[in-house]
């Protein structure tokens, strides 16, 4: 069979590459699979190996890798037979899906267990390398079974530069493994007929770049797109909130529609934006030592009387403890008002300064780290609490901020406001302060009182023989 009929380019390089062990770092459904079912089953129809040894991350990419081999076995006439799921070892339920050539050479995709290579021997293929739940056992097991010579496949997408895969990479490219490297991103596949072949048909250069420009739309933010499909490993932990960490805080029972029906404390964040940015109030419940996102409201280019009208309301609920406001610019005005409204124990207005940000942000992270939070499974919640990064300056000053590929985004409105509904509740703790209303209730309350150089409201002498000592300040 002649490859070119079959591949594109960068897949007949792949194909005609005959080192003992090569690594494809690519971009997503460039077919990659597709083309090393083609080169095992030449090798087991032409009895280079003893068989081939399949490795995905989910199983749903072997069954699509066995259909391959199929295939190409029907058109080079190998007489091969589809024995489906096949018990590899009953004690330890490790099974694969196993194709047999006539010469007895078998392809067998197993499942993603590290424990399913342990006493096997023949070529190896590690698909979709840097995304198996534990690469480093999986390598462990996998590596000895090309002791005698037999080829080793290793292909796969990145998922962060710490990654086995990655560091795999890196050795290659400074010459520490003599293994062979191939690199093919979207735009190279795309350069190479990819698009023609989806189309059907050859595309002109405004095709393509239409293209290209879905792919790059359909991912929603800046780290899939560099990891999936343009070969760049993106340093995850330089997000201040992992995906990791944020998913294992995600409830579906998070927000609720009315509000009346809950029993524990109320807190608020309020985020303010009026035209670049996002404006956002997070409320939350601290209950059962658990905090929960309860509503999200995200305002875009909301006028601010409306702006207003939500918040008060919001304040007003009786059982709303704490809010804290963003009054840096825009939102001073706000801050002020609602204090005035509302008193200054209740409504706190916040600067976001370096330092105030990254007590904001550690607090935040806290409940995160300690599982003790409850946020909506949703895609732009989950986006935005990751956006932010963690940087130190070169004079030594921490920063926390959104990288500018991702501002197009939003500047971490969500992350904010939720950051500052935590704030409200660290700073809920305190002395009782009543502040009185206008008239003559004041001076009711503070009878017997009298004022102290620190603004507190002390109990006169002449009235502790009677009562107990305390203070009522504003």
């Amino acid at each position: 069979m002649k490859k070119e009929a079959y591949f594109l380019p960068y897949q007949v390089s792949w194909l005609k590459d005959q080192s003992l062990i090569k690594l494809w770092e690519k971009s997503r459904r460039i077919g990659a699979s597709y083309g090393q079912s083609y080169e095992d089953v030449d090798d087991c129809v032409k009895g280079k190996v003893p068989g081939v040894w399949f490795s995905s991350a989910d199983e749903s990419a072997g069954k699509e890798y066995i259909r391959y081999c199929e295939m190409w076995a029907k058109l080079m006439n190998a007489g091969a037979k589809l024995l489906g799921d096949v018990i590899l070892d009953e004690k330890k339920g490790i099974k694969g899906t196993v194709i047999e050539f006539k010469n007895g050479r078998r392809i067998t995709a197993l499942s993603s267990n590290p424990k399913a290579f342990r006493s096997k021997g023949g070529k190896v293929v590690l698909d979709e390398f840097a995304w198996h739940d534990d690469p480093d056992t999986l390598w462990a097991a996998a590596r000895p079974c090309i002791t005698w010579g037999f080829p080793l496949r290793i292909i796969s997408t990145h998922n962060g530069t710490g990654s086995r895969f990655n560091r795999f990479v890196e050795d290659i490219k400074k010459g520490a493994l003599k293994w062979s490297l191939h690199t093919d991103p979207i735009h190279k596949a795309v350069e190479e007929g990819l698009v023609d072949k989806i189309r059907g048909h050859k595309t002109t250069e405004a095709e393509r770049a239409e293209w290209l420009a879905e792919a790059r739309a359909s991912c929603n933010d800046e780290e899939t797109w560099l990891q999936e499909f343009c070969c760049i490993p993106v340093d995850s932990a330089s997000s201040f909130l992992t995906y990791d960490i944020i998913r294992a805080c995600e409830s579906a029972d998070s927000l609720v529609e009315d509000l009346s029906g809950l029993s524990g404390d109320l807190y608020l964040g309020y985020d303010v934006a009026r035209k670049k940015d996002l404006s956002v109030i997070e409320l939350v419940e601290k209950y059962g030592g658990m905090v929960w996102t309860r509503k999200q409201i995200v305002m875009e280019k909301t006028k601010f009387s409306t702006q207003k009208e939500i918040l008060w309301k919001l304040l007003a609920l009786p059982r709303l403890r704490r809010a804290c406001i963003d009054c840096t610019g825009l939102g001073m005005q706000m801050a002020e008002e609602a204090q005035d409204a509302f008193g200054k124990f209740k409504v706190e207005g916040v600067n976001f300064s370096g330092p105030v940000k990254e007590e904001l942000a550690y607090g935040l992270r806290n409940y995160f780290d300690d599982k003790a939070i409850r946020v909506p499974e949703d895609f732009a919640m989950r986006e935005d609490l990751h956006s932010v990064k963690k940087t130190t300056t070169a004079a030594g000053n921490i920063r926390f901020d959104v990288a500018a590929s991702e501002r197009a985004g939003g500047h971490a409105d969500r992350f904010w406001s939720l950051a500052l509904a935590i704030h409200a509740i660290s700073k809920a703790d305190g002395p009782i302060r009543a502040a009185s209303a206008a008239g003559s209730s004041g001076s009711r309350i503070l009878k017997g009182y009298e004022k102290a150089e620190n603004g507190l409201f002390l109990m006169r002498s002449d009235q502790r023989n009677r009562k107990s000592s305390g203070f009522i300040g504003f």
